[in-house]
């Protein structure tokens, strides 16, 4: 489900296709591209190149700590130097991303 969502709110994103929660996300602009769905005023998401993986990562994770109130549960230095993303640490920052984001009414869940 979750993976689902990432792919639904990233689609027509250049350079961003994701697959999966390890190396789809390596770039750092699948990141990028899932916050500024959110957030468009944050930054000039055609400007980003995905060479630039320490930046991509720093501006994805400041923005989401900014704008969304995401807990920092991921280091930039920790993901250029891997590489290829755990899956397991991606999953549950993009799952604290997704809290932020219900928390602050941006995105609508079923009511069970």
């Amino acid at each position: 489900m979750l993976l689902e969502w990432c792919r639904a709110k990233t689609r027509g994103y250049e350079y961003v296709d994701i697959q999966n929660f390890s190396s789809s996300w390596n770039s750092g602009l699948a990141f990028c591209a899932l916050i500024h769905k959110f957030f468009p005023d944050a930054f000039d998401y055609t400007t980003l190149d995905p060479a630039n993986r320490r930046e991509n990562f720093a501006l994805a994770f400041a923005t989401a700590e900014q704008h969304a109130d995401c807990a920092p549960l991921l280091e930039v230095e920790d993901m250029v130097r891997m590489r290829v993303p755990d899956s397991k640490c991606v999953y549950t920052y993009i799952q604290e991303l997704y809290r932020s984001l219900v928390d602050k009414g941006l995105v609508k869940t079923k009511k069970k």
